[in-house]
C-alpha cells in the first residue's frame, strides 16, 4: 500500500502550487485522507483533510482561504491547491488516509495525526520571499 505525493516545488511568494497524492495498492474512496506538513526545525502539523464523501474539508486556519483539499476517488488521489503562498508555508508535505476516520464526524479526529494509519513519502514545498 502506497501513498505517493508530487508537485512540490520552488515558488515565490504569492504563488500557487497544487499537490497531488495517488494511492496504489488498496482503495481509498472509503478513507478520510489529510495533509500534514513539517517546517524546517519543527514538529509535524496539520493542514487540511477531507471526509471520505468529499462532503466536508477541514483546514487549519494558518492556510484557511487560501488552500483547498479536494479528492477524486475514481483515480484514488487526493490533491491540495495552494495558492497566496507565504515564506511561512515552506514545508515538507505529507498525505495521509485513514479508513477509520469514516466513523468520525469531528474534525478534531482530522486534525489529529494518530488517526491516520497510512502516509506518503513528502513532497518538499519551497516558497521564497
Amino acid at each position: 500500500v502506497q501513498l505517493q505525493a508530487s508537485g512540490g516545488g520552488l515558488v515565490q511568494a504569492g504563488g500557487s502550487l497544487r499537490l497531488a497524492c495517488a494511492g496504489s495498492g488498496r482503495t481509498f474512496s472509503g478513507s478520510g485522507m489529510g495533509w500534514f506538513r513539517r517546517a524546517p526545525g519543527k514538529g509535524r502539523e496539520f493542514v487540511a483533510a477531507i471526509r471520505w464523501t468529499g462532503s466536508n474539508a477541514y483546514y487549519a486556519d494558518s492556510v484557511k482561504g487560501r488552500f483547498t483539499i479536494s479528492r477524486d476517488n475514481a483515480k484514488n488521489t487526493v490533491y491540495l491547491e495552494m495558492n497566496s503562498l507565504k515564506p511561512d508555508d515552506t514545508a515538507v508535505y505529507y498525505c495521509t488516509a485513514s479508513s477509520r476516520l469514516q466513523y468520525y464526524d469531528g474534525a478534531s479526529a482530522y486534525r489529529d495525526d494518530t488517526y491516520y494509519d497510512y502516509w506518503g513519502q513528502g513532497t518538499l514545498v519551497t516558497v521564497s520571499s
